[in-house]
């Protein structure tokens, strides 16, 4: 919710009120930059205990805006936090490498790339940015969150229709953190930085003002995953401890 804009969070929460006629308090796997796109995005909220899952997706599709929609409303136990108890976000970025740019249909989720990307390269700087480190560098910091995560797959291919998808993974991602590992490999990909310079990064301490941070439209957050239901407790307190930088 942002005063004064126009948000996911608002428009969903604005619906459920007027659904349910009472304050709604709704809790959402992660933020995502203004510009990015969402189809795996989770969210909890207290509801009656009576509700009819399937009557509150069609109510919800007949009130919210056409940019908007829950595809399914499911009950969960009380310990479930849709922030706290996820493991891993999945996101996805195409870029589009045809010299014509991206497909119309498809413009508003593809960046058009009008140079090489030369995806051996990109790869290999990928496969040194794996692992668990502070991305200060990448990261837009805000005061008092940490900026050490653990990155558990980041990978590129192409496809036949010439769109390039990277694909991004982790435990949880910091400001602007996607959007700048895909902008400084995508230097790397045309050739203007070596691999070796994207992992270097991972030294500095602070965010580093030559990395791009490429268009929001581009990347989409696909999936959150959960553990078992006996264990959400229990990775909802692992993630609400602080991480400390890795020695």
């Amino acid at each position: 919710m942002q005063p004064g804009r126009r948000t996911v969070c608002g428009a969903l929460t604005g619906a459920l009120v007027t659904v349910l006629r009472v304050p709604v308090a709704l809790t959402v796997a992660g933020r995502t930059d203004a510009g990015v796109h969402a189809r795996g995005q989770v969210a909890h909220a207290d509801l009656p205990s009576d509700l009819n899952p399937e009557w509150m997706v069609r109510r919800l599709a007949r009130l919210l805006p056409p940019d908007v929609r829950v595809r399914a409303v499911t009950p969960v136990p009380t310990e479930f936090d849709a922030r706290f108890s996820a493991l891993r976000r999945h996101y996805r970025y195409r870029v589009a490498t045809t010299p014509y740019g991206a497909e119309p249909l498809r413009a508003r989720d593809t960046l058009s790339w009008p140079h090489p990307l030369d995806l051996d390269a990109v790869n290999a700087a990928s496969a040194g940015l794996l692992g668990e480190h502070d991305f200060a560098a990448f990261c837009k910091r805000r005061e008092g969150a940490t900026t050490v995560r653990h990155l558990q797959r980041l990978s590129w291919t192409r496809g036949a229709d010439g769109v390039v998808v990277a694909a991004v993974s982790a435990d949880a991602f910091c400001h602007s953190m996607v959007r700048s590992l895909v902008g400084a490999l995508l230097d790397v990909g045309r050739d203007r930085r070596e691999a070796e310079w994207a992992v270097a990064l991972l030294t500095r301490g602070e965010r580093v003002s030559d990395v791009a941070v490429a268009p929001p439209h581009g990347l989409t957050l696909v999936g959150v995953d959960y553990p078992p239901d006996d264990e959400l407790a229990a990775r909802a307190a692992v993630t609400r401890n602080m991480r400390r930088s890795p020695l």
